[in-house]
């Protein structure tokens, strides 16, 4: 089955681009798209895609709030991929804390735009660790969130889960983490689903922002 996706952004020309780009994968299809993040909630109930890439700054209604809006309101959300003009910018990490499971440059090339994509339907390794790193470590907060680090510490990871969770952080994949820890793919699949349940995490991205606000793995 191909990776189904909507395009929200309020520039034609952009989702044009986006469109044409991830049209011409035989894995991936397009099944719609909105100016505007206000519409996407129906058209995620409607379309049921598998990732919305979705521009960070709109008129109406931006991607940090659909984001929120998607995750509180629609059971067994997408994937949710925000498109973005800078990649150093507060918008993205809140976007990326409000529940995104990544963010794409707008001026990125074909290749990566398809790689991004795929990465995000999949979830099982963090796209683009290094710029999450940074956006963590700019935005943040130095010190760490006295409230992420409770809950850090509430979880009561493992010292293999939190090793696990440190290999996140790094954007190893499963199958990375395995060969570095010499156990199978679906042994870390288990670590990760625990760490996540832990943390109360939707997914990876999650997690392992959740890993540098809170101190448990430093960001620079």
């Amino acid at each position: 089955m191909p990776v189904t996706v909507l395009l929200v952004d309020d520039e034609p020309l952009v989702r044009a681009g986006l469109r044409a780009v991830l049209s011409a994968q035989p894995d991936i299809e397009v099944v719609g798209e909105a100016a505007d993040g206000a519409a996407v909630i129906p058209l995620v109930r409607q379309l049921r895609p598998d990732v919305v890439a979705m521009d960070v700054r709109m008129p109406l209604m931006d991607g940090i709030e659909a984001t929120r809006a998607v995750l509180r309101t629609v059971s067994d959300p997408p994937k949710i991929l925000v498109v973005t003009t800078f990649e150093n910018d507060e918008y993205v990490y809140e976007a990326l804390r409000a529940g995104a499971d990544g963010f794409l440059l707008k001026r990125a090339r074909p290749a990566e735009i398809v790689h991004a994509v795929r990465l995000v339907a999949e979830g099982e390794s963090l796209l683009f660790p290094v710029s999450v790193r940074q956006l963590a470590a700019e935005y943040g907060g130095s010190s760490g969130n006295p409230a992420a680090r409770t809950a850090m510490e509430r979880a009561a990871l493992t010292e293999r889960e939190a090793e696990v969770l440190r290999l996140m952080a790094r954007g190893l994949s499963n199958a990375e983490i395995a060969g570095r820890l010499v156990v199978g793919t679906e042994t870390v699949k288990s670590h990760v689903s625990a760490v996540l349940a832990k943390l109360g995490a939707r997914d990876r991205t999650q997690a392992v922002i959740a890993a540098y606000e809170s101190g448990f793995v430093a960001p620079g």
